[in-house]
C-alpha cells in the first residue's frame, strides 16, 4: 500500500517524464527517474506541493536521509500555506515522521555506540589508576577501593543520564491532542483553551458536531486560533526526543 500511495503521488505531477509512465507499465517505480522529472517538476513551479513531496519520497527511497527530509518539509510548509485543510497534510506528515524517526535512529545508534565506547575507555582508566595508587607503599588498600568503586557508580550514573533522551517514552499530556491523543503537529486552540490537531477537530466540528469534545461548549471552525506556542513547544521536543516521530 505504501509504494501504491507512492505511485500515486507521481502521477499526480504537474509535469512527468515517460520514464515514470514505463515503470507504472511495468509494476515498478525507477526512482532515479522520477527524481529527475520532479526537479524538472520544481523548476516549472517551485511552489508544486506535490513534486516536492514526490522528490522527497524518491529521494528517501535512495537512502539519501538528510535531503528527503527538506524536500518533505517543504512540501508540508507549501501544503499548509496553501490549504491547511488539504488531505495531503496528513499523508506528507505521516511520510516525514518516518523519515525524521529514521534519521533519530540512526543518529541514536551512533550515539550509543559512542558513549558506550567513552564509559569503557573511562572504566579503564580508573582502574589503572587504581592500581598505581594500591602498589603505592602505605596506601590504605580498603579506603582506595571504596573510592575506586564510587567513582564507578558515579561514572554510570553519569553516562547513564547521557543516554537518557534516547529513551522512548511517554510524550507529555500537553502536548498530544486531546481527542487522539497522538502528539500535536498543527495545534489550534479554543476558546475554552483546549488544544487540538487542527484536521481532528475540524472533522469532528463538521461529523459529530459544532461544540467543544472536552468542555461540550458550543464551537465553529471560525473560532478556532492557531497555538503557535504549543507548536514551538512540539518541535523543541522532538529536536530532544526523536523517538516521538513514531507514529505507530
Amino acid at each position: 500500500m505504501l509504494i501504491l500511495r507512492r505511485l500515486l503521488y507521481a502521477l499526480m505531477l504537474l509535469y512527468i517524464g515517460r520514464t515514470a509512465l514505463l515503470a507504472i507499465a511495468g509494476r515498478s517505480i525507477d526512482w532515479l527517474k522520477v527524481e529527475k522529472d520532479c526537479r524538472r517538476a520544481i523548476q516549472l513551479d517551485n511552489s508544486s506541493v506535490k513534486a516536492h513531496c514526490t522528490l522527497g519520497l524518491a529521494l528517501l527511497q535512495k537512502q539519501e536521509l538528510d535531503e528527503g527530509v527538506d524536500e518533505l518539509q517543504k512540501a508540508l510548509d507549501l501544503g499548509r500555506g496553501a490549504n491547511p485543510k488539504g488531505y495531503m497534510i496528513d499523508e506528507i506528515w505521516q511520510e516525514l515522521a518516518k523519515a525524521k524517526y529514521l534519521q533519530w535512529e540512526h543518529a541514536s545508534s551512533k550515539r550509543s555506540w559512542e558513549l558506550q565506547s567513552l564509559k569503557e575507555a573511562c572504566e579503564t582508566a580508573l582502574k589503572e589508576k587504581h592500581f598505581l595508587d594500591d602498589s603505592h607503599p602505605g596506601s590504605f588498600s580498603d579506603e582506595a577501593i571504596i573510592s575506586h568503586m564510587k567513582q564507578l557508580e558515579v561514572l554510570s550514573r553519569v553516562f547513564k543520564e547521557a543516554g537518557e533522551a534516547d529513551i522512548p517514552g511517554e510524550v507529555p499530556d500537553y502536548l498530544c491532542c486531546k481527542i487522539t491523543l497522538d502528539i500535536l503537529r498543527d495545534p489550534v486552540i479554543t476558546p475554552s483553551g483546549v488544544s487540538y490537531e487542527r484536521t481532528v477537530i475540524l472533522h469532528h466540528l463538521q461529523k459529530v458536531g459544532k461544540f467543544d469534545p472536552v468542555t461540550r461548549e458550543p464551537l465553529d471552525h471560525s473560532q478556532l486560533v492557531p497555538n503557535l506556542a504549543i507548536k514551538e513547544a512540539v518541535q523543541a521536543y522532538l529536536d530532544g526526543h526523536g523517538w516521538a516521530y513514531n507514529t505507530n
